[in-house]
């Protein structure tokens, strides 16, 4: 069986990384569901039903063989006309990035848009969306874990240039860890 996380090559198949990469989908926009890869099986698992009456804005996933500071995948959410199934591997374009911190904690999601998406086609950066946009995904961030106790700060989109280093290095952190035999699930 492949493992999401760990099978999956993050490059895209015909653009250079870190502006095009493949996205594993764990969570279809309009959800109110938060699934989660199981990191040991490699298989999605529902975490828990959103306690507040709000729904994901776009499709929530990871990129592959990314290690993000909180140890897990690298978030990113994915823009799209439609909802996409979990478990779906998609092309991707980095538009921005947007900083949530959660119990102290940098939780960077990097904001993209499904590549071959004719309606988002035409968008390269944050700038080219509605404001509203990152208005209602800020709000979604800053409100889905607060009927869970949970306060987070989530700070304004930043363009596209500044997710490139975040993926780089979660690339990087992936690869050392790796080396190093200290990520969970890998089979020895």
């Amino acid at each position: 069986m492949i493992h999401p996380w760990h099978d999956v090559t993050p490059g895209s198949s015909n653009q250079p990384l870190p502006g095009h990469f493949r996205a594993v989908i764990e969570i279809p926009k309009g959800s109110h569901n938060k699934y989660e890869l199981d990191k040991r099986s490699g298989m999605i698992r529902l975490d828990r039903v959103l306690s507040s009456a709000v729904y994901y804005p776009a499709n929530y996933g990871f990129l592959p063989q990314t290690l993000a500071d909180d140890d897990d995948p690298l978030d990113v959410l994915v823009f799209s006309a439609e909802a996409v199934v979990p478990m779906c591997l998609v092309e991707a374009r980095a538009v921005g990035l947007m900083t949530m911190i959660d119990d102290g904690q940098a939780d960077h999601k990097i904001i993209a848009v499904l590549q071959n998406d004719p309606i988002y086609d035409d968008y390269r950066s944050a700038s080219d969306f509605p404001r509203h946009t990152f208005k209602m995904l800020k709000r979604f961030l800053e409100d889905y874990k607060v009927l869970e106790g949970k306060d987070v700060e989530v700070d304004e989109i930043m363009p596209a240039e500044a997710a490139h280093p975040i993926i780089e290095n979660a690339l990087n952190r992936y690869s050392d860890e790796r080396r190093q035999g200290r990520i969970p699930g890998l089979h020895s």
